[in-house]
């Protein structure tokens, strides 16, 4: 299969993407390359693949909840430019 520079124009309308005419040439290449390497990979043999979804085995690490100690509330409102009540205080961002 093989892109050409209609669709290409026709991709970049649909995804509100500026593609420069000078650039178009450079664009066919690459999209036509990546079609290239998918029509490669439909090739390949995957009767026996499971599915999978990530490429390594992920699996997550749990460790013990435990209560730490944690850092001190006033040392952590040293360096607040502003604080109240032992809370730091910022600029509103949502005007009502």
């Amino acid at each position: 299969m093989k892109i050409n520079r209609e669709e290409i124009k026709n991709i970049a309308l649909l995804s509100r993407l500026e593609v420069p005419e000078e650039r178009m040439a450079q664009m066919e290449k690459a999209l036509n390359d990546v079609l290239q390497y998918v029509e490669e990979l439909e090739e390949l043999d995957l009767t026996d693949v499971e599915p999978m979804a990530h490429a390594v085995q992920v699996q997550n690490v749990f460790r013990k909840d435990e209560v730490r100690p944690s850092l001190d509330r006033k040392l952590a409102l040293q360096n607040a430019p502003e604080e109240d009540n032992g809370y730091f205080k910022v600029p509103r961002v949502i005007q009502e």
